[in-house]
């Protein structure tokens, strides 16, 4: 059974939710839900077995995480919803938003759970108690046979982005823990695509399930220039202060997720001198009115919104949209980037993302289908010339007009002849008193972006070919091959989940008999390289070492040529 999209009118406090569960997703600042959320919560409200089809960017975690926490007992420690991830990052940020949305509920615990992290701690932890597990399948099943993970109390059970699972090779490992669960707990499968061997598996282990398909606006105006600046928290302000410094804007619509964000940035923008106002969901209309009005009219330049507070906005003199925020939701970027480039202009959409948020970049460029490219920072020198233009700017515009300045002119003229002054002197002073607390010449440190030298995610990868590695990337080779039974999943899955490399930074893979070549980032940290050389797959070690190609007879080889190796630690 397929569900429509429901209205957007739709709120939180419409889904039946929990009251601890609503106080702590209004503490975040969600206002509305996404089709997703606004469809799946009242289907496991309901106690139904769901197939979601969504992609990241969607807010799927919200729209298991929700429901299922209004349910949890946080009087038993027993362990009652497993969710199933891919990689370790996803099981974190899992974790993490369940941690978040029940903020309200004294006594929850949850616990993530993947390789590469110590045993111990996992089984003490395990042992004292958690209502939510989080993990990857290899460590999931490491604690199912050691019986350190009771799911004799599970009522929930979710599988995360099962077609990466599928992909990475995962999927035998999931048909093992579903048959290792409760038969009547309740499942919720979330897949961006639906191959048939996920179809398989929501057949074969899901009741009746509803089918939730969500249809996504993909396309963004081609008129509108994307850019992004990797930011963390410490520099985000800085970064945004310098590129309203150099950018030529007219009107600018800046989002944020949160209502309060609204009104802290409008203020931290006006205290360096910028025409700039909030707008949220707790200002009346009127009000609202008003300040879209002066948005109009130029009297205000920034407009600092959520997204619920800009719907309806459409404003010509929108130069420029900021993300100062990424968009949990793909089609909110959409919606967001569309409030520029109106009637034929040209517009820009400049996106801010944090280190942890790239799956949210990635996610938004396979949605619209459109790179976003990297954006430079303006330097000092950049900054110092765009204030020196608007200084001799207003000079211009001041002897071009029509004001009396004869008042001035014999006041100066005074001046020069009591105190035996050059006119020049004088005008350099005036300049300097004018610009002194707002200096001309700027002096600014660097702001890297963060990972800046980690490769772009690279899109339709195809780990069979043998072509060259691409560039920023290196060809090492593994003591593992098809001999062993090792397949590309079981490699990528096994550096990904033990080592911590994330599985889009893993390039080519070439099986043969005994060993396998793969492409991984060329700038790799050596303690990162001696983790992966130390991992086992199909009990084999993998010691890892730089691929030199095929082996030449020993008679056109050099006397003592060795390849360098990663000793595992």
């Amino acid at each position: 059974m397929s569900s429509e999209i429901l209205s957007d009118s739709i709120t939180f406090t419409d889904l039946a939710l929990s009251e601890p569960v609503l106080k702590a997703i209004a503490k975040v600042g969600y206002e509305t839900p996404s089709p997703i959320q606004a469809q799946a919560i009242p289907a496991l409200l309901a106690g139904k077995d769901i197939v979601g089809l969504a992609q990241t960017g969607t807010g799927k975690t919200a729209a298991f995480a929700l429901p299922m926490l209004s349910q949890v007992d946080t009087r038993s420690q027993n362990t009652q919803i497993l969710v199933l991830a891919p990689t370790r990052e996803l099981a974190i940020q899992v974790a993490e938003a369940f941690q978040r949305y029940a903020s309200e509920m004294p006594g929850f615990h949850v616990l993530p759970i993947y390789g590469g992290q110590d045993m111990r701690g996992q089984l003490r932890q395990l042992k004292r108690g958690a209502q939510v597990v989080v993990g990857t399948p290899g460590r999931v099943m490491d604690h199912l046979r050691r019986g350190s993970l009771d799911l004799s109390h599970l009522t929930n059970l979710v599988l995360d982005e099962a077609d990466e699972m599928l992909r990475m090779g995962f999927i035998d490992d999931v048909s093992w823990i579903l048959e290792h669960t409760p038969k009547n707990r309740q499942t919720a499968l979330f897949s961006a695509t639906m191959p048939k061997e996920i179809r398989r598996v929501a057949s074969t282990y899901l009741r009746e399930p509803e089918e939730i398909r969500i249809t996504r606006e993909s396309s963004t105006g081609a008129n509108i220039e994307q850019v992004y600046w990797m930011a963390s928290g410490a520099n985000k302000l800085d970064a945004l202060t310098r590129i309203l410094e150099v950018e030529p804007f007219d009107g600018i619509i800046m989002f944020v997720r949160t209502k309060t964000a609204t009104v802290e940035l409008a203020e931290k923008l006006e205290a360096r001198g910028y025409s700039a106002a909030a707008i949220n969901g707790d200002m009346n209309q009127a009000l609202r009115e008003r300040t879209i009005e002066r948005l109009k009219n130029k009297s205000l330049d920034i407009l600092i919104a959520t997204d619920v507070a800009a719907r309806g906005i459409d404003v010509e003199r929108v130069s420029h949209v900021i993300n100062y925020d990424i968009p949990y939701d793909s089609e909110a970027y959409v919606h967001r980037i569309g409030r520029t480039g109106r009637a034929g202009r040209s517009g820009k959409a400049i996106l801010f993302v944090a280190p942890r948020e790239k799956r949210l970049l990635y996610a938004i460029e396979k949605a619209t289908g459109q790179r976003i490219e990297p954006m430079k920072l303006p330097s000092g020198d950049a900054v110092t010339a765009a204030r020196v233009d608007q200084f001799l700017q207003g000079v211009t515009e001041v002897l071009q007009s029509d004001q009396d300045l004869s008042f001035f002119d014999e006041l100066l003229g005074n001046y020069c002849r009591e105190h035996d002054a050059e006119p020049e002197q004088i005008a350099m002073a005036l300049a300097y008193l004018l610009q002194k607390d707002r200096p001309l010449q700027v002096k600014l440190t660097d702001l890297k972006p963060e990972f800046a030298s980690e490769p772009r995610e690279r899109k339709e990868r195809n780990p069979r070919t043998n072509r060259g590695p691409e560039e920023g990337m290196k060809r090492y080779r593994i003591e593992v091959g098809r001999n062993h039974g090792a397949r590309p999943g079981d490699i990528v899955g096994a550096i990904a989940n033990e080592a911590g490399l994330k599985s889009r930074f893993i390039g080519q893979i070439k099986l043969f008999d005994s060993f396998t070549t793969l492409d991984l980032p060329n700038d790799m940290p050596a303690p990162l390289a001696q983790k992966i050389a130390g991992i086992h797959v199909r009990g084999q070690v993998l010691s890892l070492s730089e691929d030199r190609g095929p082996v030449r007879s020993k008679a056109h080889q050099k006397p003592k040529a060795k390849k360098k190796k990663f000793a595992a630690r």
